[in-house]
């Protein structure tokens, strides 16, 4: 009889674990999306990326990966809001400038608010088209520590979206002193730093990148 009672006790927590799992969900973020030929690598966060507070934003966390690293650069610059426009121009979930999308072919801005997709190809394509306007820097900088923070190429690309590829140079060849800061008080120093360590070697440097290409 108490054979049987443990059975059917086991048996009943069985069900109710199976039960609970098959009606879990993962919500959807809005402006958050994988292409037809992007992966999901899941990633169980280290300590260090668990005290900065990776793992409580809310997005899908995609790994440290090309994936990874745009879904975060959107999540700092939007909260992942494809039609934000920000008090300084600055639109989209990666919020561009006109003039930066004018430099990967995008010239209607309407359009560019209502197309998700054609947000994701700009950024692919800044991303090339920063990677060969500082590919000497990447080269010669990657792996040294400036004002306590290791150089690598993410970090570089990162600073770059923030600031543009003449203030990074400007920024490594200083040896950090010459800094800069957005108009919200971002600094330059905290892209690099915050988007350190991804692996973005999927995308290759081209210095004629347009977001057509992607």
């Amino acid at each position: 009889m108490k054979k049987f009672i443990f059975f059917i006790s086991l048996l009943s927590s069985l069900t109710l674990a199976v039960v609970g799992f098959s009606s879990f969900k993962i919500d959807k973020v809005q402006g958050f999306h994988l292409e037809e030929d992007e992966v999901i690598n899941y990633h169980v966060p280290t300590e260090d990326e668990a005290e900065s507070n990776v793992v409580s934003m809310k997005i899908p966390y995609v790994g440290r990966n090309f994936i990874g690293f745009r879904q975060a650069v959107a999540y700092k610059e939007s909260r992942g809001k494809t039609k934000l426009v920000n008090p300084y121009g600055y639109m989209g979930k990666y919020q561009f400038g006109k003039s930066t999308l004018r430099a990967v072919g995008v010239y209607d801005s309407q359009e560019f608010l209502n197309n998700v997709a054609l947000q994701d190809k700009a950024f692919k394509a800044l991303v090339a088209k920063n990677k060969w306007e500082l590919r000497n820097e990447i080269e010669k900088y990657c792996g040294r520590v400036i004002n306590g923070v290791e150089i690598t190429e993410s970090g570089i690309i990162a600073a770059a979206h923030l600031s543009g590829a003449g203030s990074v140079r400007k920024y490594l060849k200083s040896n950090g002193r010459n800094g800069f800061k957005d108009g919200f008080g971002t600094s330059l120093r905290s892209y690099i730093k915050k988007f350190g360590s991804y692996d973005i070697s999927n995308i290759k440097a081209d210095a004629n990148a347009k977001a057509s290409n992607y």
